[in-house]
C-alpha cells in the first residue's frame, strides 16, 4: 500500500497545475456590480501610511464574482447590502444571479476576501453554500466582542446551534481540487484575508486582489493603508500575489479600482 502511494504522489508531483486545469471542467468568471462609491476618496487620507497620493481622488467600486466550474458555482464576495449606505447597490446579487439564471441554491460555495461589510452583505441568499474564510477572521467575527471592523451580523447565519456550513482556512484552499479555482492566502489588510485565483481553459488567469490592494497605485507601490491589520503581512501579500501574476502570466483585478472592471466582459457576459 505504502508504495503505491508513493508512486501515486510521484506521478502526481509530474504534472502541473497547468496541465490540471486544462483537463478540468469549463471554468467561467462573471463580474457583478455590487455598488459604487457615492462621491471619490481621498486616498491620501487613510490608504497610505507613508503620506503617498498626495492629491489622488477615486471613486471605489465595490465588486461580486460569480465563478461557475462544470455544473457547479461559487460567488466571491458579496459586496454591501442592497440600501444600506450611499455606496450600496440598488439591485442584489440574488437578483442579478437570476439575470444568467442562477438561483441562490444552486451556489455550492461562498467565498470572501474578508470581514468587512463591502464584501459581506449579501450573504444571507446562499443558505446551502459552504463558507470559505480566513481563520484570522473567522476568529475575529465570533470573537466576544467581535474584532473592530468585523461585519459579524453578516454571518449570524453561519453562528449558532443551526449553523450554515463553514470552513476555515489557514493555507491556501483548492476549491475543486483540479487548480482552476484556488483561494489563495494574502493577510495583512485583515488577519484572515484571502485573494482568487482562477484559471480558465482559455490559459486567461485573473487573481481577484480583495482587499490585499485597493488600487493600481497602491499595488505598484507597495502602498499600506494605515488602517491595515498588519504591515508586514500586507507587503509579504503584495510581493506574492506579484510573483504569482508573473509565473501564470495572470491578470490582477483589484476589485475596488474602476479602471480595472474593463478586465472582464461586462455583465452579463463572463469570461471563458
Amino acid at each position: 500500500m505504502k508504495t503505491g502511494i508513493s508512486l501515486a504522489i510521484g506521478a502526481g508531483a509530474l504534472f502541473s497545475l497547468s496541465a490540471v486545469a486544462q483537463t478540468a471542467p469549463e471554468v467561467t468568471l462573471t463580474r457583478i456590480e455590487c455598488g459604487t462609491g457615492a462621491k471619490p476618496t481621498n486616498v491620501a487620507e487613510r490608504f497610505t501610511d507613508t503620506f503617498a497620493y498626495k492629491d489622488l481622488n477615486l471613486t471605489f467600486t465595490f465588486s461580486c464574482y460569480l465563478i461557475k466550474h462544470g455544473d457547479e458555482y461559487m460567488v466571491w464576495d458579496t459586496g454591501f447590502t442592497p440600501g444600506s449606505n450611499p455606496n450600496a447597490p440598488k439591485v442584489g446579487i440574488a437578483e442579478r444571479l437570476a439575470e444568467v439564471k442562477v438561483k441562490p441554491e444552486q451556489v455550492k460555495y461562498v467565498g470572501i476576501s474578508h470581514f468587512h461589510a463591502d464584501h459581506t452583505g449579501q450573504l444571507a441568499p446562499f443558505a446551502g453554500a459552504t463558507l470559505f474564510i480566513g481563520k484570522g477572521d473567522w476568529d475575529g467575527v465570533t470573537a466576544n466582542p467581535p474584532m473592530q471592523g468585523a461585519n459579524a451580523a453578516g454571518f449570524k447565519d453561519w453562528i449558532g446551534a443551526n449553523a450554515r456550513k463553514v470552513e476555515t482556512l489557514t493555507l491556501d484552499k483548492d476549491v475543486w481540487g483540479d487548480g482552476t479555482v484556488m483561494v489563495i492566502r494574502t493577510p495583512g489588510h485583515t488577519p484572515g484575508h484571502s485573494s482568487l485565483l482562477v484559471r480558465l481553459k482559455s490559459g486567461n488567469n485573473f487573481l481577484l486582489a480583495g482587499d490585499a490592494v485597493h488600487f493600481r497605485e497602491n499595488y505598484e507601490s507597495n502602498g499600506v493603508p494605515a488602517f491595515n491589520y498588519d504591515r508586514a503581512q500586507t507587503l509579504a501579500s503584495i510581493e506574492r500575489m506579484k510573483k504569482i501574476a508573473a509565473n501564470l502570466n495572470a491578470t490582477v483585478i483589484i476589485q475596488h479600482d474602476l479602471r480595472d472592471i474593463g478586465k472582464l466582459p461586462a455583465f452579463p457576459a463572463a469570461a471563458k
